[in-house]
């Protein structure tokens, strides 16, 4: 029943923000990257570890840091629009960038 009502909830933001970037993209766009998401997975990452401190601490320390990574991603994103990038590699760069960024992220937080 969890992971129906985790779906649910997850759904729900994405179809929001898709309906409220048809008239507010910038709108749409906050809501994508609000803390909402990260306050929902540390609910359920709360719940299913019965509110261990070390993992909460392990987790919002690898959320804050994570910021960089998801900047970055933006930042290629928006570079390859001004230059009206194909939107297919425009997500191949954006991921990639992200993908080198979450590898050093990772690393540094060992």
């Amino acid at each position: 029943m969890q992971i129906l009502i985790k779906v649910a909830v997850s759904v729900g933001i994405i179809l929001l923000a898709t309906a409220i970037a048809k008239r507010f993209p910038s709108a749409a766009g906050l809501i994508g990257v609000m803390p909402l998401t990260g306050a929902l997975v540390l609910v359920w990452v709360f719940i299913e570890n019965k509110g261990d401190p070390e993992t909460m601490r392990r987790f919002v320390k690898g959320a804050l840091w994570g910021f960089f990574p998801t900047v970055l991603f933006f930042l290629v994103a928006l570079f390859c629009l001004r230059k009206e990038i194909p939107l297919s590699a425009l997500l191949v760069a954006s991921f990639a960038a992200w993908f080198v960024a979450a590898v050093v992220h990772q690393w540094a937080l060992k």
